[in-house]
C-alpha cells in the first residue's frame, strides 16, 4: 500500500484500526476507574496512593501530547501511531503482572507514553487520508467510538474483575492491541511529511512538558487540599508563567513547536475553546453517582447502567451528525448541538429526591443528543481548518482541549459542587460531602448543572458568533471570485 492509493474498502478497514486505538485509550480510562476500590484491596495501599495510578497516566498524556502532534507532521505518522499501539498493548500485559503499587503506578506511565503516542494523531491520520468531503462522517464515526469506549467500561469491568479479577482490566487490550497492530501494518497508507527538512523545538517541547505537568498537579492538589494552598497556587503559577513563556519562544523560533499562525484563523481557536468549555461541563458528570446511589439511593450496578444513558446516546448521534455537517456545513450542526445541551443542563438541574429512574435518564438523554451533534461538526471544523503539515499538531490541540477539559472540570466542578452542598446547609467545610442529607445534596447537584449552563450558553454564544464570522467569510471569499471572473470577462 506505500506506493499506491487506497481503495474504498482499505480506506474503512484503515479506519478500523485507527479507531480501535483510540477505543483502547478510552476503554483503558474508563475501565480502570472502576477498578480503583479492588486494586486498594488488592495491594493493601491508601486511597491517596492509588490516584497515582490515573494520575501517572494523565501526566504523561497531557504532557506529551503537543510534543507527539509535532513529531507527527515531521516524520511518519503510521509509524507512531504503530509504536503506540504496540507500547500500548505490551504495557497492558504488564500492568496486568505487577507485583506492587509502586510498579503499576510506573507501568501506567508507560501505558500513558503508548496512548498519547494514538491520541496525538488519530485524528491527524483519518484526515488526512479520507477526502474533504467525508471529513465529518469519518471524525463522528471516531466520537462514536470514544462514546462506546466511555459506555462499555463500567459495566465492562465489573464483569472482568469478577470472573477473573484486576489484572482482566488491562489484559483485555493485549489482543485488541495485536489485532489492531496487524490492521494498520497492513491498511493505513505511509503517510510520510509533506516537508520532511523540519527540525524539532526542543525547548518549547521542554516548557510545554513542565507547564502542563504543573497545571495537571496544581488542579489535583486543588481538588484534594484545595484551591487557597500555598504549593497548588505556586503550581498553577508556574503553568500561567510558563505558558506566557511558551507564547514568547514560539513567536521567535522558525520551526516552532506550534505554528501560532493556526490562531490568526479564530474560527480555528474560537473552535478550540468551545470544545474546552464543553469537556469542561461534560467532566462534572461525576457528580452524578452522589445523586444516584447518596440520594435515591440506588445500587452501584444499577448506577452503572443508567448512566450508560449518556455515552449511548451520543455514541449513536456523533456519526449522523458527521455526515449531516458533510452535507449542510459544521456550525448550524454544533450551534444546535449547543443548544440541546443547555436544555439538557438546566433539565438535569430539576432533578428531585422524588425523581424515578426514568426521569433521570429522559433528562440525561438531551446532554447526550447535544454533545454528540455537537462534537463532530465542531471537530471536522477544526481540523479543516488546519493545513495539511500541520495536520499532526491540530490533531493534538484538539485531543489536548479534551484532556484539559476533563484535567480542569473534575475540580472545579467538584470544587463548585461542595462548596454549593456546604451553603445549601449552611455546614462547617471540613465535613465530607457524603454525610449530609440528601437535600443539601440535591441543592449542590442543581447548583453544579445551572453553572454548567451558563458554560454551555457561553460556547453557544461563541458558535453562533463562529456562524456569522464563517458566512461573512464565504461571502467576501465569493464575492471576489466574483470580481475576477468579471475581469477575466
Amino acid at each position: 500500500m506505500e506506493n499506491q492509493e487506497p481503495n474504498r474498502r482499505e480506506l474503512w478497514l484503515a479506519l478500523i484500526g485507527v479507531g480501535a486505538g483510540v477505543f483502547m485509550s478510552t476503554l483503558d480510562s474508563s475501565i480502570v476507574n472502576i477498578s480503583l476500590p479492588t486494586l486498594v484491596e488488592s495491594f493493601q495501599t491508601s486511597f491517596a496512593n492509588i490516584q497515582w495510578v490515573v494520575l501517572s497516566y494523565l501526566l504523561v498524556l497531557t504532557s506529551l501530547m503537543l510534543g507527539v502532534a509535532r513529531l507527527g507532521d515531521m516524520y511518519n505518522k503510521k509509524r507512531i501511531y504503530l509504536a503506540g499501539m504496540i507500547l500500548f498493548a505490551f504495557s497492558s500485559l504488564l500492568c496486568g503482572l505487577a507485583p506492587n503499587i509502586h510498579w503499576l503506578i510506573a507501568l501506567r506511565a508507560l501505558q500513558g507514553l503508548g496512548a498519547v503516542l494514538m491520541q496525538s494523531l488519530g485524528m491527524a491520520i483519518v484526515t488526512q487520508i479520507f477526502p474533504a468531503k467525508e471529513r465529518g462522517r469519518v471524525l463522528g464515526i471516531m466520537g462514536g467510538i470514544v462514546s462506546i469506549g466511555i459506555a462499555v467500561g463500567p459495566p465492562l469491568g465489573g464483569l472482568l474483575i469478577s470472573l477473573a479479577g484486576w489484572p482482566s482490566v488491562f489484559w483485555v487490550n493485549v489482543p485488541v492491541g495485536i489485532l489492531a497492530a496487524w490492521i494498520v501494518i497492513r491498511y493505513v497508507p505511509d503517510l510520510k511529511p509533506s516537508h520532511p527538512d523540519q527540525r524539532f523545538d526542543f525547548v518549547g517541547a521542554l516548557i510545554v512538558m513542565a507547564l502542563m505537568s504543573a497545571y495537571a498537579l496544581g488542579m489535583t492538589r486543588g481538588q484534594e487540599t484545595g484551591f487557597g494552598q500555598p504549593l497548588t497556587l505556586v503550581l498553577l503559577a508556574a503553568a500561567a508563567a510558563g505558558a506566557g513563556l511558551f507564547v514568547w519562544v514560539e513567536r521567535r523560533i522558525s520551526q516552532p513547536m506550534v505554528d501560532l499562525h493556526l490562531f490568526q484563523n479564530p474560527l480555528f481557536g474560537l473552535n478550540l475553546l468551545m470544545g474546552l468549555l464543553v469537556f469542561i461541563v461534560l467532566a462534572g458528570n461525576f457528580v452524578m453517582p452522589f445523586f444516584l446511589e447518596l440520594v435515591k439511593g440506588y445500587p452501584a450496578q444499577q448506577v452503572g447502567w443508567m448512566l450508560m444513558a449518556f455515552p449511548v446516546i451520543m455514541g449513536l448521534v456523533a456519526p449522523a451528525a458527521g455526515a449531516l455537517s458533510d452535507r449542510f456545513g459544521s456550525r448550524g450542526i454544533s450551534f444546535l448541538g449547543l443548544v440541546i445541551l443547555l436544555a439538557g443542563c438546566l433539565a438535569v438541574s430539576t432533578l428531585r429526591e422524588e425523581t424515578g429512574a426514568w426521569g433521570f435518564i429522559l433528562r440525561v438523554l438531551p446532554m447526550g443528543l447535544g454533545f454528540g451533534l455537537f462534537q463532530s461538526p465542531n471537530n471536522s471544523a477544526i481540523m479543516g481548518s488546519a493545513p495539511r503539515e500541520r495536520l499532526g499538531v491540530a490533531s493534538g490541540l484538539l485531543s489536548l482541549s479534551r484532556t484539559l477539559g476533563q484535567t480542569s472540570g473534575v475540580p472545579l466542578m467538584g470544587a463548585l459542587f461542595t462548596a454549593q452542598v456546604h451553603a445549601a446547609g449552611n455546614l462547617p467545610a471540613n465535613l465530607d460531602v457524603t454525610e449530609v442529607a440528601p437535600a443539601f445534596l440535591v441543592a449542590g447537584f442543581d447548583g453544579t448543572y445551572r453553572i454548567s449552563a451558563v458554560l454551555v450558553f457561553a460556547a453557544a454564544l461563541l458558535a453562533l458568533f463562529t456562524w456569522m464570522l464563517d458566512k461573512k467569510v464565504g461571502i467576501r471569499a465569493a464575492s471576489q471570485v466574483q470580481e475576477k471572473s468579471s475581469e477575466i470577462g
